[in-house]
């Protein structure tokens, strides 16, 4: 069965968002999402990617809005054609609306700077935010005044999950920008068309909005509400882009952040103790992924490192993405390693550093040079990579196409060439049993991360460079 469009989907969600059977087969979806074996969950992202050079990638389109700007990155590239991903960057000014809208992928956005509030709203879900005003009568009654579903608080370093097809809105309540990248992925890496329906604006930059196309009558009686509403909710002389400021009071109803940060560690400890699983309904959408304290790996000279995937984050299985974060300090290093089964997309979030990427055809690195902060590599799956700080250090966030996403080490106490016989190395390689055993052993105690020898540039490029390749020419030739 053909999957339902983007219009299709969210005329569903305004038709039946009150429907309490809704709710069960919306959980329902999920809870088969989260148990979906991990190689069938990534099957469908494995594109053939026969790529001969990579590059750093750019934003190559600008938006501008009321309250801010958007950028996004050429979704026709091959190499985000490649990964099947589709980027974006939002600069939202203090009281900015990034006005409601869905995309029709899955999507992960990492907060880069400043606060926000997001809203989602999930088909049959119930709206447990209400707020009540005091009859004016005196009588000591409560009429309601507003209901919705949950508001999630965000702050700097946070990831947010939205499954796909989900309405959302963001609003930045503090005083300085809030700068968001995302990601959203599609269905098949190699015929990925990303796209963002709005209320009010499009990703596509048409500036048009959903209700345009429907007939002013036809929504005034949908909505019960006049002609003359209606027409307005289709904003046809609207100019203000789909990043608007509020003028007046924002006035919705939310707990402060200490209050929503306390339910979330009860919700979370309840369903721990209980054997509970999440339902979409409930489901923990974010995770501070910048937090020193929570590292995956700390060296105290050479960096940090923190995964997400779907066993710290069990949304990320329904989104079938997981994500990393890295802090390289100043010559700091990662790698080499290979992406065993996702492709990897790289943002770069702060300072400079070298990056080196082998393809298994080649005989060639397919990427060697510089990247710099707002900069995007696409890493193929099967490709080895190594990472290199500057004397800036160097900071990325990076998403892969799997929520299992797993790599291989080239070097290291953990690796493949770690894990092989001597006297294989030996003959493999052409060298003494004695120079396989120091190929073997020498990074033996280091971790994933480590700092780089002392060796002038043009040393060290030739050096990593043979290594990368002939490590993944040759191991994975023969051992596979």
């Amino acid at each position: 069965m053909a999957s339902p469009s983007p219009l299709l989907t969210f005329t569903l969600y305004l038709v039946l968002c009150t429907t309490s059977s809704l709710a069960a087969e919306t959980s329902q979806d999920y809870q088969q999402q989260q148990q979906q074996p991990p190689q069938r969950r990534g099957a469908r992202r494995q594109g053939d990617c026969q790529i001969q050079n990579l590059n750093t990638l750019e934003p190559n389109r600008q938006m501008q809005h009321e309250a801010g700007v958007s950028e996004i990155w050429d979704q026709d590239d091959d190499q985000l054609q490649c990964a099947g991903v589709a980027a974006s960057r939002h600069v939202i000014e203090p009281r900015g609306l990034l006005l409601p809208a869905f995309v029709n992928a899955p999507l992960l956005a990492y907060v880069l700077q400043g606060q926000g509030i997001l809203g989602s709203s999930y088909p049959g879900c119930p709206e447990t935010y209400q707020s009540f005003q005091q009859s004016q009568r005196g009588e000591g009654r409560q009429s309601q005044r507003d209901q919705h579903q949950k508001l999630v608080h965000f702050r700097r370093g946070d990831i947010v999950a939205q499954p796909a097809g989900v309405a959302h809105w963001v609003y930045n309540d503090g005083g300085d920008q809030l700068v968001l990248v995302r990601f959203s992925l599609g269905g098949n890496p190699q015929e990925q068309q990303q796209q963002q329906r709005s209320f009010r604006g499009q990703e596509q930059w048409s500036g048009n909005n959903i209700f345009q196309g429907f007939d002013p009558q036809t929504l005034a009686e949908a909505f019960g509400v006049d002609e003359e509403t209606s027409r307005r909710l289709q904003s046809n002389d609207d100019r203000r882009g789909f990043i608007v400021r509020v003028e007046k009071e924002f006035d919705v109803v939310r707990p402060s952040r200490y209050e929503e940060e306390e339910e979330e560690e009860r919700e979370r400890e309840y369903r721990r103790a209980n054997g509970l699983e999440e339902t979409i309904c409930t489901a923990r959408i974010k995770e501070n992924i910048d937090d020193p304290e929570k590292a995956d790996i700390y060296t105290a000279r050479a960096g940090r490192f923190r995964t997400l995937n779907s066993q710290n984050l069990p949304i990320l299985r329904n989104l079938q993405l997981s994500a990393e974060r890295a802090v390289l300090y100043r010559n700091g290093a990662v790698g080499p390693y290979w992406n065993i089964n996702a492709h990897s997309v790289m943002y770069v979030t702060r300072g400079r550093g070298r990056v080196q990427i082998v393809g298994s055809s080649n005989d060639r690195p397919v990427f060697d040079g510089d990247v710099r902060e707002g900069q995007l590599l696409v890493i193929p799956q099967n490709y080895a990579v190594v990472k290199l700080a500057g004397d800036e250090g160097l900071e990325w966030f990076s998403v892969q196409t799997n929520d299992l996403a797993k790599t291989s080490p080239l070097s290291g106490r953990t690796s493949v060439i770690r894990a092989i016989p001597v006297d294989i190395l030996a003959n493999a390689y052409r060298i003494s049993r004695e120079e396989a055993r120091r190929v073997k052993f020498n990074r033996d105690q280091e971790a994933a991360i480590h700092t780089q020898r002392r060796r002038s540039g043009e040393q060290q490029r030739r050096a990593t460079a043979n290594w990368a390749k002939n490590a993944l020419l040759e191991v994975i030739s023969k051992f596979e």
